[in-house]
């Protein structure tokens, strides 16, 4: 742990994803693109098959040396230049001599940098897929658990948590929708030269390109200046950002329920775990606070994504420095929050006796929409009846009187509802509308989908 400074090299990462972002998977991942480029050379007669066949072969870390390039770039202050040195000085005979043949730097970085992209967003689909499983199980076991639902902070009308995480499932559903759609847009590589005219290939450029992209299954760029364009990568920051609004989304409602006051659901709290340090009786929530705030870091990246989209003429510098940092910081944080968001998906404590003392916290008056529509359908008028019922709850709430009984004690009311009748429209079970109907139609459309994608 020694020399680590980023919370991402040593707390919030998986090893999957952070294995994408490391300085000797980025040069294998260049190493990889010279390779192709080599082998697209040899196949138009541009330079002998066997300095292809070394230079592939020599095109590995295992030849290259991470510390050789460092120690190359102190001269050339050029990290790109470095790698093209050192693979030429590992490269028997004179295949040295045609590495980086008519390519520009961004060649390699941007067309390495989709395979990077490519990688780590199909890691992202997989947590997402796992996510979206876990929250179809979920919607499933609680399709019938009735709980009060919240508007405003406050107690509005009998809900399920099955819905809630059914509506939770439908919005991962269309993150995974949106992934597909941009890892189409933003896997893209290049080899168009320095400023995207193919110069340096000569005539053979379109066709150098269209080989080296077929070989490493990207898309090519149509047209471009010195590097893929910017919008694209934005794109995926973006998509990153949205997936974690709905992981903080999760987390706040979480975080919320687990209020002492409501004390519904629980994150998963395990034996010996220290809630504080100076108060022995705390459960703090604080897998989901992290969601919270890392959502946050995740968040504030896309506005320099954006930034980077508008270069000066065909390129400059400034959007190299700000992707080292924002690429690999989105992509390793979102990761982490995924795998933790299932986590406590999975390990989530409910508190059945607490979430009925909820529902009954209100004595009934969370019950008034549907006395109110069942007073209309015995043949009361219904903006009357609305201020009727609107005034004996206001005086339930302040005298704290039953509502029942103020219901009952009320002459046009009593005139029209028998006390079992009453009772009935009390019943919170009896006012959940479709809720069941929507939860299990959403799992199984929803389970078809990830059975098919």
């Amino acid at each position: 742990m020694d020399g680590l400074t980023h919370p991402i090299e040593y707390r919030y990462y998986t090893p999957e994803m952070k294995a994408i972002f490391t300085e000797e998977a980025k040069l294998q991942r260049w190493l990889t693109v010279e390779a192709a480029l080599a082998r697209a050379h040899a196949r138009l007669g541009n330079i002998p098959w066997e300095a292809a066949e070394e230079i592939s072969r020599k095109a590995s870390t295992e030849y290259v040396k991470l510390e050789r390039v460092k120690e190359i770039e102190k001269v050339t202050r050029h990290d790109v230049m470095a790698m093209v040195e050192a693979l030429s000085e590992v490269c028997e005979g004179d295949a040295g001599k045609y590495v980086h043949l008519g390519a520009t730097s961004y060649d390699i970085v941007d067309t390495a940098l989709a395979l990077q992209l490519r990688d780590a967003l199909n890691v992202i689909e997989d947590r997402l897929k796992e996510l979206l499983g876990v929250l179809l199980d979920l919607a499933e076991r609680h399709k019938e658990t009735v709980c009060v639902g919240r508007t405003h902070g406050q107690h509005a009308l009998p809900y399920t948590y099955g819905m809630k995480f059914a509506i939770w499932a439908w919005e991962v559903r269309r993150h995974l929708e949106r992934l597909r759609e941009v890892r189409r847009r933003a896997v893209v590589g290049k080899m168009s030269g320095a400023v995207g005219t193919m110069a340096g290939f000569g005539e053979a450029g379109p066709e150098i390109q269209r080989l080296v992209m077929e070989e490493l299954g990207l898309e090519a760029e149509p047209v471009s200046n010195q590097v893929v364009q910017r919008d694209r990568h934005a794109e995926v920051v973006f998509l990153l950002a949205l997936i974690a609004a709905t992981l903080e989304k999760i987390g706040k409602e979480v975080r919320n329920l687990q209020r002492t006051e409501i004390g519904e659901v629980y994150e998963p709290f395990f034996r010996g775990q220290v809630g504080s340090s100076a108060m022995p009786h705390k459960r703090n929530p604080w897998r989901c606070e992290r969601l919270c705030g890392l959502a946050r870091v995740v968040r504030s990246n896309v506005m320099p994504a954006l930034e980077d989209i508008a270069l000066e003429h065909e390129r400059d510098l400034t959007n190299s420095s700000v992707e080292r940092v924002i690429i690999p910081e989105t992509f390793i944080l979102v990761d982490f929050m995924l795998s933790e968001a299932i986590k406590i998906l999975r390990g989530l404590e409910f508190n059945y006796e607490n979430i009925r003392k909820n529902l009954e916290l209100t004595g009934g008056l969370i019950m008034a929409e549907r006395i109110l529509n069942e007073l209309v359908k015995k043949g009361l008028a219904r903006q009357e009846t609305h201020e009727r019922l609107r005034e004996i709850a206001v005086r339930c709430w302040k005298e704290k009187r039953s509502f029942r009984e103020e219901l009952l004690k009320d002459p046009v009311i009593s005139s029209v509802a028998s006390p079992e009748e009453v009772d009935e429209w009390l019943r919170p079970e009896g006012y959940i509308g479709s809720a069941v109907r929507l939860v299990e139609e959403s799992v199984k459309e929803l389970r078809e989908f990830l059975h098919s994608s």
